[in-house]
This record gives C-alpha cells, sequence and structure tokens, in this order.
C-alpha cells in the first residue's frame, strides 16, 4: 500500500490555487514550530459573503502542500460562515487520507483558513463569536507569556 494517496500526489505535484491575491479580502498565515510548515491563505469575498477566489502560499512538505490545494479547493465558492465550518478531517477525506504522522498539515490548513476569514471579518468590522476563532496551542503559550 502506498504511504500516499493518489489525490495527495496529485495535489502536490499540480498544486491548485498556489500565488498570491494583490487585492486580497483576508489573509491567515499560520505555522508549526516543530515541523517548520508555514501556510499564507488569501480570500476574495464578493458582496454576498461568498469566497469567489482564494491562493495559497506553503512552505513545507508535500502534505502541507497538497492540504493547502485541497482546503482552497473545498471553500471556493463557499460563504466565509461556511468556510469557517470547514475541518481537518474533511480536508483529509477529500484527499482520501494522509499518514498518521502528516495530519498536522490538514490541521494548519484549517487554521489558515479561519485565520483569513478572521482576517476579512476584522478588516470589514464584521462583528463575530471569538469561539469560532480558537488559539493555537503555540498561541496559547504565547499569550501565557505576556
Amino acid at each position: 500500500m502506498a504511504l500516499y494517496s493518489e489525490k495527495v500526489m496529485d495535489h502536490f505535484r499540480n498544486p491548485r490555487n498556489m500565488g498570491k491575491l494583490d487585492d486580497a479580502d483576508g489573509i491567515g498565515e499560520v505555522g508549526n514550530a516543530k515541523c517548520g510548515d508555514i501556510m499564507r491563505m488569501y480570500i476574495k469575498v464578493d458582496d454576498e459573503g461568498v469566497i469567489t477566489d482564494c491562493k495559497f502560499n506553503t512552505f513545507g512538505c508535500g502534505s502541507a502542500i497538497a492540504t493547502s490545494s485541497m482546503a482552497t479547493e473545498l471553500i471556493i465558492g463557499k460563504s466565509v460562515k461556511d468556510a469557517l465550518a470547514l475541518s481537518n478531517q474533511a480536508v483529509v477525506e477529500a484527499l482520501d487520507g494522509l499518514p498518521v504522522h502528516k495530519i498536522h498539515c490538514s490541521v494548519l490548513a484549517e487554521q489558515a483558513v479561519r485565520a483569513a476569514v478572521k482576517d476579512y471579518y476584522d478588516r470589514n468590522g464584521i462583528a463575530y463569536d471569538p469561539a469560532d476563532f480558537p488559539l493555537s496551542k503555540e498561541e496559547e503559550e504565547a499569550a501565557c507569556d505576556l
């Protein structure tokens, strides 16, 4: 049995929506200090709150690139509220699985989407429930050091 599914390999070799949106309505950047992966997600949102475009830049392993790519495909055409419902498990399932030691990449993809949506809300003065944007363990630890 192969370590990576064909979908993971396809999204790694042929990433969808890679790049930068210069006129992004929201930008989210997250990283994992242990593995060194960094993801930046850009979203473009129309007047109805629908994500019309999404791009990403990822510095990381093949799984990080594949999960970023898949996450963009899963949220384009969705409302920002629906994008917040994107789970790392949905990303894993859409890729037909990931090795257990690479699940953290799907968590980063989920967090990058959430960070981009939060930035969109902040830029536009849109009220939101802080519970929709939980802190990562690294952010919690940093907040405790303040």
